[in-house]
């Protein structure tokens, strides 16, 4: 059976089977409404429910989020009980141009960044680039059909390799190989672009950079592409980590800090005592509210895994930022159908 979607916002309309998600739905018709982890975690693609019903084919999968009132839902995971009407926090312009795809790379390079964290850079085909915006991040495709994704760390303009900044996780099957078994040469097949977080050019606002571990992989394609763009907004980019090895591109960062509008603050959590560290120390979105209490003239970007992510979507939100120049990409370990980013 079939339903109509319609958007409220736009009051464009499409179709919906019982049996796929909203979200899904959308995207195979060309909509792109906002998403990030597509299994529910990340809170990314929550919209109200005008009017109809939806129904959850895991409820349990939707109930440890925090904050989701009774008429809002996650159209990752709601699927369609009647004609829907949609009221979505955010339709994205723009990303529709850019077609999701499936083809082959071939791993040119396998580099060690830091004892827990490898950086893979892939070639597409000679004949063919993956289009992308500075943000978005791609699917490993399985040869199970299962998905695993990360997060692309180039920038557009620097499209001849794919950069992906992979970090083991413990009996993580997918890192495991990737760690110990992946040689160069190797072929991989993956979708994409995919995600709805980029960098928003047209909001004139200062912007705050916020990443957690690898998460500074999409914080990296975002500051190469705002840098090449010559883009004059100021940045401040928080870097957090448990200790400064983690850090693994710190000098990169630094780096950037030498352009007038940026600024770079690494903060750890648990620095080693051999780290002699005088940074800043213990949360990170905790420093960004130390030195930015009020947060209403901004536009905050976030990275990393989902605690540190709800943590500063909640408290940002409570020091004036306004809902929709929160922008965040939550790395869930089971980003649809499954992620070890």
């Amino acid at each position: 059976m079939q339903y109509q979607i319609t958007l409220k916002s736009t009051g464009e309309t499409f179709s919906a089977d019982a049996e796929e998600t909203l979200l899904d739905a959308a995207l195979r018709q060309g909509h792109t409404l906002p998403y990030g982890c597509r299994n529910g975690g990340c809170g990314a693609c929550i919209a109200t429910i005008v009017s109809g019903e939806i129904n959850y084919e895991d409820p349990e999968s939707v109930s440890a989020l925090e904050g989701l009132e009774d008429n809002q839902a996650l159209i990752c995971q709601a699927r369609a009980n009647s004609d829907v009407v949609i009221d979505s926090r955010e339709l994205d312009e723009g990303l529709d141009s850019l077609p999701i795809e499936k083809m082959p790379c071939r791993l040119v390079a396998k580099e060690q960044l830091a004892h827990d964290v490898i950086l893979l850079k892939l070639k597409t085909p000679d004949n063919k680039r993956l289009q992308f915006f500075a943000g978005q991040y791609i699917d490993f495709i399985l040869k199970t059909g299962e998905h695993r994704s990360f997060s692309l760390a180039n920038a557009p303009h620097n499209d001849e390799f794919l950069e992906l900044h992979v970090r083991h996780v413990e009996g993580g099957e997918f890192t495991d190989f990737v760690f110990n078994e992946l040689k160069e040469k190797a072929i991989l097949r993956i979708e994409g672009p995919l995600g709805t977080f980029y960098l928003r050019e047209e909001d004139d606002r200062p912007m705050i950079f916020l990443a957690g571990g690898t998460g500074f992989a999409p914080i990296k394609s975002l500051m190469e592409h705002a840098i090449f763009q010559k883009d004059q907004r100021k940045i401040h980019f928080y870097w957090g980590a448990r200790a400064q090895r983690d850090l693994y591109m710190d000098e990169m960062a630094k780096t950037w800090a030498e352009q007038d509008n940026i600024t770079y603050s690494p903060v750890l959590s648990e620095a080693a005592p051999e780290d002699n560290w005088a940074g800043k120390t213990g949360f990170a979105h905790s420093a960004v509210l130390a030195d930015y209490p009020d947060l209403s003239n901004y536009a905050v970007y976030v990275c990393g895994p989902p605690p540190m992510v709800n943590a500063a979507h909640k408290e940002f939100i409570e020091h004036g930022l306004p809902e929709e120049h929160f922008y965040s990409d939550s790395f869930e370990f089971n980003r649809q159908p499954s992620s070890e980013s």
